[in-house]
């Protein structure tokens, strides 16, 4: 990593014409790819995010593609002033550091910067998608069999129960059967900036062409406790109605609508109590590993509108006691190292 720090610093000291001593990187944030972000500041006190996504592991040309279209298409996506692809190395407009999230951490400032989301998440379904990889069977197959491989079988040592199968194969059906749309795919509070009062969008080069409802479920079914129901209510209506005001969505009951928002919930649940042990099992991410319990109320919040009750019953009875206990000795081995 330090070969690859010490390249970084001499490409943005060259393309400023300074020197590599003169330039000081301060890490940003890393995520759950192989993509690390630092900040450095330029003589003239000005600011850059710079990117390091090796390319061996990470292709950032489709960063590179969906920025240069969505800032065309009128999206908040912060300006690139450098790429170096065969590096890995990007040079970005600065957007601070204040997410979504830190906003939301007050209950009375959340209402207008939600109903800013749902109007971006319209914006980014509105543009055009022939272009975007399809968020297909294979691809939906392939996300939610993370589960029973890498939490199931490879974390707790569990099997999969005999309803998994007509779960998935409904999952998969009911999601394609949504209008299919430009998606973000991880559009959560920790990937939307505050800058100068208005949220701005990063890391969107998964970008794919998938279902409506798949940004929202990402907005208000992530990494927190839930909202409450009458509030996530609100919210999913204020969707609905911008998604039909949009001609994207053709009108529909309320509660229709909260049923597809209930199928892209659990599919993305489910793929996201996978990859979060495959994060830690390969990886060494360990941290992803205490957002789990999250995700697992989120998928029942669902079920709960979709049915398959043998599976919620395994799910209650089995998978809980397991996960909770998974979870306890993880943090205990964690302290024991500290």
């Amino acid at each position: 990593m330090t070969a690859r720090i010490d390249a970084l610093r001499q490409w943005i000291a060259a393309g400023h014409g300074l020197s590599p001593d003169a330039i000081n990187l301060c890490v940003v944030a890393d995520d759950a790819s192989f993509r690390r972000y630092f900040r450095v500041r330029l003589p003239d006190g000005s600011t850059r995010i710079l990117m390091d996504a090796p390319p061996d592991k990470e292709d950032s040309r489709p960063f590179v593609t969906i920025a240069k279209r969505w800032r065309q298409g009128g999206l908040p996506v912060p300006r690139l002033n450098a790429i170096d692809l065969d590096a890995g190395f990007i040079e970005m407009q600065d957007l601070g550091d204040v997410m979504l999230r830190q906003r939301l951490e007050d209950e009375h400032r959340a209402e207008p910067y939600i109903q800013q989301a749902l109007s971006l998440a319209i914006d980014i379904a509105l543009q055009p998608a022939d272009e975007l990889p399809p968020y297909d069977h294979q691809r939906l197959a392939f996300e939610l069999d993370l589960f029973p491989e890498w939490c199931l079988l490879q974390w707790l040592d569990i099997a999969a129960p005999a309803s998994w199968e007509a779960l998935r194969n409904d999952l998969i059906t009911s999601v394609l059967a949504q209008p299919q749309v430009t998606t973000h795919r991880d559009y959560h509070a920790q990937n939307l900036i505050c800058h100068d009062e208005r949220l701005w969008v990063i890391d969107f080069q998964g970008a794919w062409r998938g279902a409506l409802t798949y940004d929202l479920a990402s907005l208000l079914r992530d990494r927190n406790a839930p909202w409450p129901a009458a509030t996530q209510k609100h919210w999913i209506e204020a969707y609905q109605y911008r998604a039909e005001q949009a001609g994207l969505l053709a009108p529909m009951s309320a509660e229709n609508f909260q049923v597809l928002v209930a199928q892209t919930t659990a599919q993305r649940s489910l793929k996201v109590l996978g990859l979060f042990c495959r994060l830690s099992l390969r990886d060494g991410k360990h941290r992803y590993l205490a957002m789990m319990p999250h995700f697992l109320t989120h998928l029942r919040q669902a079920l709960s509108l979709l049915g398959h009750e043998n599976f919620t019953a395994w799910l209650d009875n089995d998978f809980t006691p397991s996960l909770t206990s998974a979870l306890q000795r993880h943090s205990v081995t964690i302290e024991r190292t500290q």
